[in-house]
Formats: C-alpha cells, sequence, structure tokens
C-alpha cells in the first residue's frame, strides 16, 4: 500500500523517515508472586510509583504551558493514595509489585473508560503512568520518543499521552500519525499548538516499517509511502509557497472586502501568551482557567489566581480578553468539588455552570479575582460560564458577574437547547461563544473522545453548522456579538464559512492564526456567504466541505 488514509487534524506537510512508537511493556503474568517480604515490596511499588510521579513533573516544568497542567495531573494519578491501597492490598495478599500495579491500575482503567467523555479520554494517561511504573520495576528502558534527530522525523503511535510529547519541537518531529484519536484528541491538541502537521484515525500506521519515508498531509489526511523525490520537492514548493502567502497577510482579521472579523486565541494561562502575540492574535477569545484548578487537591488561592489573570491582562491592552469560569464537574473531578456520586452519564451530569450551584463559593472567588486583576489592566474582560442550557442560567450567571464589578457577561453554546433559543438567553448575556466540540457532541449524541465516532464530531457535518446559524441569528435579534472558539474556527476553509453564517469573531490555537487570517483575506463576505449557504444545502460533512470550497477560489494559492 502507497497511501494511508486518516483524519487531518493540524494542516500542512510533513516529511521524513517513519518512527514507529510502541509500547512494548510485557504485562506482568497472572500470579506473580514476590519472595514473602511484603513490606519491602510495598516500599518498592510506591518508590517506583513515585519516580513516575516525579518525573511526570520535571517533564511538565520544562514544557510549561498546558502540557505542565496536564503531566501534573497525570503526577497526581501516580499518587492517587485510593491506588496506592488497591496495591498495597494485592501485595500483602502476596502479588509482586509489578502485578498489583497492573491490576490496581487495571480497575481504575476500567471505570474511567466505562465513564466515557473527559474521563475515558483519560485512559491513555493511566495507562501511560502504568507501564511507565512497570518498566522501573522491572528494570526496563523508559517509554521515551526521540527528542532529538538528525532529521525531522514522523511520529507514529497507535496513541500518544501527555508525556509522549511534551518536550517535543517542531524540529525534532516532521509530522504525527496515529491510529487512533479524533479532531479533539490529546495528540491533535499539541500538534495545533506546535504547528505540526498531523493525521489520526489512521488504519494501518503502526504496521509501517520503521524508517520508510513518510510524506503526510495534515489538511487532507493523506500519509503517502516512500514518495519520489519529485513528490517530495513538489510538496515543498507548496509548503513554501504557502508560508510565503501567510506570511504576506497581516494586521487585524477582515475579509476582502474589508469585513471585520475579530481573531483572538484560544489559551491555558500565562505561558500561552507569547505564541499568542507572535501570531497576531486580537486578544484572547477563550482563557481556559480550569488549568489553574487541575492537578490539585484544593483550589487555588484568590491570590494566585488574580496574579495568572493579571499577567495575560496586562499582555493585551485595550485588546478584548474573554475568561471562561471553571469547567469542572463530574467528568472532570477535582477533590475540592464534591458532587453526586454515581452518575451514570458525567458527560450530562453536573458539570459547568450547573455546579456553582453546589459550589457557589468557588465561583464567587474567582469572579472577584478577576474583578481585581481587571482593575489593574487596560484589557477589555469578558467572563462566560460554560455549558450554559437555559435563559435562567444565563441570568444568574449574568448577576453574578455584574456582583463582582464584572460588567460584560456571556455564556458559551455547547449544548442544542443554548443554540435553539439564543434569543432567551440574550435577556441575560452581552456576548456569545459557540463551543463547537461540544456542540458536535451532544447534537449527535457521540463521545468527542471516541476515535470511532469522528465522522459524527467533524464540524462540517451540515447539522451542525445549521445550529450555529440558528445561534449566530438569535444573537443578532438582541443585537449581540457571537463567536466560535472550538477548534473549527481554526480550520481556514471553515472559518470562511463561519463568517458566512454570521460569526463576529474566532478564537483558536495560535498557530492557526495566519492561515485563517489569509483565507479570510482573498474572499469577500459574499464570497462568505455563499460557500456557507451551500455548505448547508449538503448532505454530508464531505459534500459540505467540498460545496463551501467551490465558492472560495481564493484557497488554491494558500495551498489549502
Amino acid at each position: 500500500m502507497s497511501t494511508l488514509t486518516g483524519v487531518g487534524v493540524s494542516p500542512g506537510i510533513g516529511f521524513g523517515t517513519g518512527y514507529v512508537f510502541a509500547r512494548e511493556i510485557p504485562v506482568p503474568p497472572p500470579g506473580s508472586r514476590h519472595g514473602g517480604d511484603a513490606a519491602a515490596e510495598r516500599e518498592r511499588a510506591g518508590r517506583a510509583l513515585e519516580q513516575v510521579a516525579q518525573d511526570l513533573e520535571r517533564r511538565g516544568t520544562l514544557a510549561g504551558g498546558e502540557s505542565q497542567k496536564v503531566l501534573e495531573a497525570q503526577a497526581l494519578m501516580a499518587r492517587d493514595p485510593g491506588l496506592a491501597a488497591e496495591v498495597a492490598g494485592l501485595v500483602e495478599a502476596g502479588t509482586s509489585a509489578s502485578r498489583a500495579v497492573y491490576e490496581g491500575f487495571g480497575r481504575y482503567r476500567e471505570a474511567l473508560a466505562e465513564a466515557g467523555g473527559y474521563l475515558g479520554a483519560r485512559v491513555v494517561d493511566l495507562d501511560d503512568v502504568r507501564d511507565r511504573a512497570i518498566a522501573v520495576l522491572e528494570g526496563l528502558p523508559a517509554l521515551d520518543v526521540p527528542s532529538r534527530a538528525a532529521e525531522p522525523y514522523v511520529l507514529v503511535a497507535r496513541d500518544l499521552a501527555p508525556a509522549d510529547t511534551a518536550l517535543l519541537s517542531p524540529d525534532a518531529v516532521a509530522a504525527f500519525v496515529t491510529e487512533e484519536g479524533g479532531p479533539t484528541s490529546h495528540t491533535a491538541i499539541i500538534a495545533r499548538a506546535m504547528g505540526v502537521p498531523a493525521v489520526v484515525a489512521c488504519r494501518g500506521a503502526t504496521a509501517v516499517a520503521a524508517g520508510t519515508p513518510m510524506l503526510v498531509d495534515g489538511a487532507s489526511g493523506l500519509v503517502r509511502l516512500t514518495p519520489s523525490a519529485r513528490e517530495v520537492e513538489a510538496a515543498r514548493e507548496a509548503a513554501a509557497a504557502r508560508r510565503s502567502a501567510l506570511a504576506a497577510v497581516g494586521g487585524p482579521g477582515a475579509t476582502a472586502d474589508g469585513h471585520p472579523v475579530t481573531l483572538q486565541a484560544n489559551i491555558g494561562g500565562p505561558r500561552d501568551v507569547p505564541d499568542a502575540l507572535k501570531y497576531g492574535a486580537q486578544g484572547v477569545g477563550l482563557y481556559r482557567t480550569e488549568f489553574l484548578f487541575l492537578g490539585r487537591r484544593k483550589a487555588p488561592s484568590p491570590q494566585e489566581q488574580e496574579a495568572a489573570y493579571l499577567e495575560v491582562l496586562k499582555a493585551f491592552p485595550g485588546e478584548r480578553v474573554v475568561v471562561r469560569t471553571l469547567d469542572a464537574g463530574a467528568d472532570k473531578p477535582l477533590p475540592f468539588l464534591a458532587s453526586s456520586d454515581g452518575e451514570p452519564n458525567p458527560a450530562l451530569g453536573m458539570r459547568g455552570t450547573r455546579l456553582f450551584q453546589v459550589h457557589p463559593e468557588v465561583l464567587a472567588d474567582q469572579l472577584a479575582a478577576l474583578a481585581r486583576a481587571a482593575s489593574q489592566a487596560s484589557a477589555r474582560v469578558g467572563v462566560m460560564a460554560p455549558m450554559v442550557a437555559t435563559a435562567e442560567e444565563a441570568v444568574r450567571f449574568a448577576a453574578a458577574c455584574r456582583e463582582a464589578g464584572l460588567p460584560s457577561a456571556g455564556v458559551m453554546i455547547e449544548v442544542p437547547s443554548a443554540a435553539l433559543r439564543t434569543a432567551d438567553l440574550a435577556a441575560g448575556a452581552d456576548f456569545f461563544s459557540i463551543g463547537t466540540n461540544d456542540l458536535a457532541q451532544y447534537a449527535f449524541a457521540a463521545d468527542r473522545q471516541v476515535g470511532a465516532l469522528t465522522a459524527l464530531q467533524d464540524p462540517w457535518q451540515p447539522a451542525l453548522l445549521d445550529l450555529v446559524a440558528l445561534a449566530v441569528a438569535g444573537a443578532a435579534v438582541r443585537d449581540r456579538p457571537c463567536g466560535v472558539c472550538g477548534e473549527a474556527a481554526g480550520d481556514p476553509v471553515l472559518a470562511c464559512v463561519l463568517v458566512g453564517l454570521g460569526v463576529t469573531s474566532l478564537s483558536m490555537a495560535a498557530a492557526s492564526l495566519p492561515a485563517v487570517r489569509a483565507a479570510l483575506a482573498l474572499h469577500t463576505r459574499e464570497e462568505c456567504v455563499r460557500a456557507a449557504q451551500a455548505a448547508r444545502a449538503a448532505e454530508s460533512a464531505e459534500s459540505a466541505r467540498a460545496a463551501a470550497r467551490s465558492h472560495l477560489p481564493g484557497l488554491g494559492g494558500l495551498g489549502l
């Protein structure tokens, strides 16, 4: 087979020899027993888990940004008291340390896999901690991918855990190709943040022989094996032309006929600010504050929150910075946020703004810290709530914001009910931001972390575009701005369609900004409107994208 096909999740062309990363930690045999000294074996298991936790923290410190928070959360998995008790109990019964770790993690793994949603996506993280601990106990080499190489290589894997990619750079990796994952998987998010081409859900990728030359197209999802020199040269020329075309477009976002479209960055904290500035972000459209809270056993103090918010606000004087309040709950459990146990479907449970009804003090502290930070900077601060479903919730959140001294309160459109009745929500909300990932998940009843359901998570699904159009129209009735802050905003073709639907701002991973800016600058608003109409009239995601492209003639010059 000369070509593999997957889902392109980070545009660009990457070429290099394939490095197949396989986790080959052998499963400790069932019935494995230790020599009789249970205390020594317990201590050995504890030391291995602590060594893994410290290594994950070290990697996080070196990586910084969003990766640091994710790796710190992984380190907490290794130090989980419940897991330690589980392992200790198995060792007391005579099980060897390696097998006890394997079985202990296995029980947690089953619970996470059954939960689905955010928790289900953490299975690969849990497996990574388990395998690293077993490798320590068995004296095996560490599970690592090369962080340096003579030439950039294509990293191929079944899936990738946060620790696998934390210390990688575009200088070492030409592209990512994984057999599993979807548009919102860890691999996709990291690839877009790094500006590295990536293809996921690519069946047969790990069967490719190590060292095989691979040409990866992160837009189309095509992976060519052993391409000819002519193919590689043509791809490189196209990539160079694309970079030149993107670099030639600067300034605020706008269509070819001058219709303004605010282009902003999604960030997880102060460490993400340099890239946002580098790529010309017009402020921040989504500040994910949960990265301040994840991996901790108690909430960050109001003073710590204030400092983190202020650092970001000062980086964007006079610009709009939209801060999302803590998005946590049953599917993103935090030790200090107790919610109802045993929810059969955490994705439909106590999460987002619903949780603040149970823990109003957490919201109050966060809003107060934001208000203090806002008073010390010139950035125009907007605060929005996640998972709002009703007008009552929007009014209640807006009242809390104004009581704290924050006059601009908005809500995220992630639930179909909110998209259908946006005009009603506008009675309380000053602005809206559409989260396409969750909106697709709930509209299609398709878990966003399940690779087999990738097709239903495609933001080009006409039904999803219909919901976006409804939300934008509802916001317009009350003269409210409505943006998109899902990863769909970073697709240059879809960005044009979203503008054609009436979206007023687009927020994305910083590295995606140049391509979106250039795509808009090459097309008039009327062309975007026609592209949007054609996409909505289609019957499938694939035909919607093709129909939209037929009305956007400037895309060819950008290699999109």
